[in-house]
């Protein structure tokens, strides 16, 4: 077998910031071949490639995957001759749209006569992958497979990125990129440990991704591990999309009077204010957080460092204030980019499933669910103009 038929062939679906960083990454692994399904940018991404500027892997102009294509339809009829080995969805999850077996429906069908590919859901929030499952074991199953054949294949990622898409084909990206995989196992909090099928999936598709110079953790529950990266979102984009300013506004003190440091942005705390906030603010902040480890507890997540440690509240407070105290700190939450944008929020998978998990288990959270409610409303504001312009 030559190098280039051994290679992977691996479809990634969503071509903004995220897809874009791990197209790239998958690319340089030099063991894929890379397909992207470019739907809003494609002309420009087509035509002028993609232009990376990173703190980690330097400027790099007129980048290309190998093929790019306007639709997952496109990209499913023409297809390599052998199929898909991965399908990377690097889409935001918003399931009032577009759920996920509808935006990959084209692979579902029967006009795609290849097996199913392993399906790779990097998307933040929780139950993201459930609707996706149901689909791809009705396609097995209408193809007579049984047994662990109709299983479908799915890897699940926390992924935690710093990148932005400031142009149709322009990518902002840190100095840092991390990725945590495994297998999602459908209604099932109890096993924890990766069969050898699994693994294998899991190291193939792990090691593209380290070649390429990713940061990757394999491990053998995935949803624990997502669950905790929830936290963060849950917390800090949905405060961030509801004041309308970034975090440096509730953390940053007031610029020193000799004027020896200058700030990123004009975002920080006016003298008058600042003691309030760290009174009354940040407390609420850390409440939150809270809540969702006593959720995790009764979810059966243990209080181990590998999965959901009593001290996650604190840390991850401690860390997200000493990076946007810092003078340079300028991100902004992707939710608070879609709200500023008009685009739709990623509402029901980071604070609709945790309310509806909490409500399954008996589990008070007032605080996530006034997040929740509040959200809901920036959300279909988001809609109805989205909806208007789209029938102007």
């Amino acid at each position: 077998m030559s190098p280039s038929e051994s290679r992977k062939e691996i479809l990634v679906v969503g071509f903004g910031a995220v897809g874009a960083i791990y197209s790239y990454i998958l690319k340089k692994s030099e063991k894929a071949r890379i397909s992207v399904v470019a739907r809003s940018n494609f002309e420009a991404v087509e035509r002028d490639g993609l232009n990376i500027k990173s703190g980690k892997y330097g400027e790099i102009k007129g980048w290309k995957a190998d093929a790019v294509f306007k639709s997952v339809e496109d990209a499913a009829s023409r297809a390599p001759a052998r199929g898909y080995d991965y399908v990377l969805v690097a889409t935001k999850a918003i399931p009032e749209l577009t759920t996920t077996p509808q935006l990959l429906q084209p692979l579902l069908s029967s006009s795609y006569q290849h097996p199913q590919p392993v399906y790779v859901l990097f998307q933040n929030g929780l139950g993201v992958e459930k609707a996706l499952y149901e689909a791809v074991k009705g396609v097995n199953e209408g193809n007579g497979k049984e047994g662990k054949e109709k299983e479908p294949k799915i890897v699940s990622a926390a992924v935690w990125i710093g990148t932005n898409l400031v142009g149709p084909n322009q990518v902002q990206h840190g100095n840092f990129d991390r990725v945590t995989i495994g297998i999602y196992r459908h209604n099932d909090r109890t096993t924890t440990v990766n069969s050898p099928d699994e693994q294998a999936i899991l190291d193939d598709i792990g090691g593209l991704l380290k070649d390429g110079g990713s940061e990757v953790t394999i491990v053998p529950e995935i949803q624990r591990m997502k669950f905790a990266k929830n936290f963060w979102n849950v917390t800090f984009s949905s405060v961030a999309t509801l004041t309308r300013y970034p975090l440096p506004a509730i953390f940053r003190s007031p610029p020193p009077k000799d004027g020896s440091v200058k700030y990123a942005t004009e975002f920080y705390a006016s003298p008058t204010s600042a003691a309030s906030i760290q009174k009354h603010t940040v407390p609420q902040l850390e409440a939150i957080l809270n809540e969702l480890l006593v959720l995790g507890r009764a979810l059966g997540y243990p209080d181990t460092p590998d999965s959901l440690p009593s001290s996650l509240p604190r840390t991850i407070l401690e860390s997200t204030i000493n990076i946007h105290v810092q003078a340079d700190s300028s991100h902004k939450p992707s939710m608070m980019l879609d709200m500023e944008n008009g685009l739709p929020l990623e509402v029901e998978v980071i604070l609709g499933e945790v309310v509806r998990i909490a409500a399954e288990v008996g589990v008070s959270v007032p605080r996530v669910e006034l997040l929740y409610a509040l959200l809901l409303v920036v959300q279909n504001q988001i809609l109805r103009v989205r909806e208007e312009r789209q029938q102007a």
